[in-house]
């Protein structure tokens, strides 16, 4: 799948910054695009992109998407990841998370009507809760405490799937939805929260891995690339539903806990503290739908994303150590 360059595409992505937006970046880049990247850095790095700037096909928009978006010129393709995706981010700042999942969701769907682009939301497995249906399937509607503490997070990315469906039904908008599953790799921040970056980061500096709970709650986890191809793979199709997009190898934390400590080579305990409320106890997404409807499947198994992800978390360390 690539693009004809004569005619070439204008991609609004927000998060741009972060994480996943910044490999999207990447990615459309790759593929031919005019990229624009807009981010407000909340919780995006500047060093994520910073290899862009030089490029005649990015620009960047330091904006909240929360406030009115006006993007100039065509717009064929808005991809919406702005949010923050770590518990330690959505706990610490609830209010703007909702926001951006609620009004920026809204802005951005107005102006893709206003573009005629086509618009594609980063939901969530979060969508799903603390599940009771395992594997979990897009038919499941999931298991959610409203008002807990994750309740920020998960609700408002219900909300862009429901605003997002009804800007489709009701304006004709051409929208896709991707379900993300646990995904990592180079760019996450260290102290993000989640159980990947955590145990790397305590296992580089020597400390103790931290599981919450007994370890017995699972996670499955897709490299970064995977993700990316995925929803590349969902944007060109025309497929207006959710889709998971995660990978289904499914491991319990604890497990994972001694893979990171035998790939660090290091020999730290695992130490256990309190579960947090509302904490999914498994994660496995069902990926028959993006089998069928996209081709797609990961390709890059755990051991060679960790050991990928391993050596980008301890050349950051190195540049810090170097720094301080």
């Amino acid at each position: 799948m690539s693009f004809n360059h004569s005619d070439q595409k204008r991609v609004l992505i927000t998060g741009a910054a972060g994480f996943l937006g910044s490999h999207l970046c990447d990615r459309f880049i790759k593929e031919g695009c005019h990229v624009i990247g807009m981010d407000n850095l909340i919780t995006g790095s500047m060093n994520n992109i910073q290899h862009l700037f030089p490029l005649k096909e990015f620009e960047f928009y330091f904006h909240d998407v929360t406030k009115f978006v006006h993007v100039p010129g065509r717009l064929d393709y808005i991809l919406h990841f702005a949010s923050p995706a770590s518990p330690i981010d959505y706990l610490k700042i609830p209010i703007q998370t909702l926001k951006v999942g609620s009004l920026g969701t809204h802005n951005l769907l107005g102006l893709a009507k206003e573009k005629k682009a086509r618009f594609l939301i980063a939901s969530t497995s979060e969508i799903y809760g603390d599940p009771n249906v395992h594997p979990q399937n897009e038919e499941y509607w999931g298991n959610v405490n409203p008002i807990g503490p994750r309740g920020v997070y998960d609700e408002a990315k219900r909300f862009m799937e429901a605003i997002t469906m009804a800007y489709h039904t009701y304006h004709g908008l051409d929208t896709r939805i991707v379900r993300i599953f646990n995904t990592y790799g180079p760019r996450m921040r260290l102290n993000d929260g989640r159980a990947l970056p955590a145990f790397f980061a305590q296992a580089i500096s020597g400390n103790d891995i931290t599981v919450f709970g007994d370890g017995s709650q699972t996670r499955s986890f897709c490299y970064v690339d995977d993700l990316v191809e995925g929803i590349y793979r969902l944007l060109m199709s025309d497929y207006v539903y959710p889709v998971n997009i995660g990978n289904p190898d499914e491991i319990t934390i604890r497990e994972f806990a001694e893979e990171i400590i035998k790939l660090t080579g290091t020999d730290q305990k695992i130490v256990y503290k309190d579960l947090p409320k509302d904490d999914p106890k498994q994660r496995q997404p069902d990926i028959t739908k993006a089998k069928n409807i996209l081709g797609w499947e990961p390709k890059v198994t755990r051991s060679e994303g960790l050991k990928i992800t391993y050596d980008y978390f301890k050349n950051i360390l190195k540049k810090e150590e170097k720094v301080m």
